[in-house]
C-alpha cells in the first residue's frame, strides 16, 4: 500500500513537470473529458476530475485550481457521512489566466477569458471577461479586442522562443537599453 502510494506520487510529480500533451494524457486516463488543442499548464485538479470537462481550444495557467467538492458541510454534525459535489464545464476556446480557483457547479461559456486571480463559481455566458473574488463578468469579449488592438504592448511574436523573442520585446519596450 505505501509502495503504491509513493508510486502515485512520483508519477504525478513527473507529470507536473511534463508538457502539456503529458498532462491532457493523464487526466483523460483519470476520467476528464478533454476537447481537442488543449493547454494545461497546472495539475491542482481535485480527487474528482471525472466531474470536469474542458471544450477544445482552452487555455489553463499555471497555479489554477479546480475543486468540483466542498468539504465545508463537515462543520454541520448532522451531514458528518455527507459530501457535496459539482461539475466544472467549460466552453470551446477560453483563456484561464494564472492562480485562478475554479469552484464547483461552475458553467464558462465559450469565447471567454478569466483574468489571473479569479475565483470563480456559477454560471458565465459565452463572449466574457471574468474576474475578480467573487469573479463577475466585467465586459464583452469585443471590447476586449479593442483594446488589444489599441494596446501599444501587442507585439507579432507569434510562436518564437524566448531566446528570438527576447530582443523583439526589449527592443520594442526598452528602445534606449543595450543587452
Amino acid at each position: 500500500m505505501l509502495l503504491r502510494r509513493a508510486f502515485k506520487y512520483l508519477r504525478r510529480l513527473y507529470i507536473e513537470k511534463s508538457s502539456s500533451n503529458t498532462k491532457v494524457g493523464y487526466l483523460k486516463k483519470m476520467g476528464m473529458k478533454i476537447g481537442e488543442r488543449c493547454q494545461i499548464n497546472t495539475m491542482a485538479f481535485s480527487d474528482e476530475p471525472y466531474l470536469i470537462e474542458l471544450g477544445n481550444d482552452v487555455a489553463i495557467a499555471t497555479g489554477t485550481s479546480f475543486i468540483t467538492h466542498d468539504g465545508g458541510i463537515r462543520c454541520f454534525s448532522e451531514f458528518l457521512e455527507d459530501d457535496v459535489f459539482g461539475r466544472i464545464i467549460i466552453g470551446n476556446n477560453v483563456f484561464i489566466g494564472e492562480g485562478c480557483i475554479i469552484l464547483l457547479n461552475t458553467i464558462i461559456g465559450d469565447n471567454c477569458i478569466v483574468g489571473a486571480g479569479s475565483v470563480v463559481r456559477g454560471r458565465f455566458p459565452d463572449n466574457s471577461i471574468i474576474m475578480g473574488n467573487p469573479a463577475k463578468v466585467i465586459t464583452h469579449m469585443n471590447v476586449q479586442r479593442l483594446l488589444y488592438r489599441c494596446n501599444p504592448g501587442r507585439i507579432p511574436t507569434g510562436f518564437l522562443s524566448d531566446k528570438d523573442k527576447k530582443p523583439i520585446v526589449i527592443k520594442h519596450l526598452l528602445p534606449s537599453n543595450k543587452y
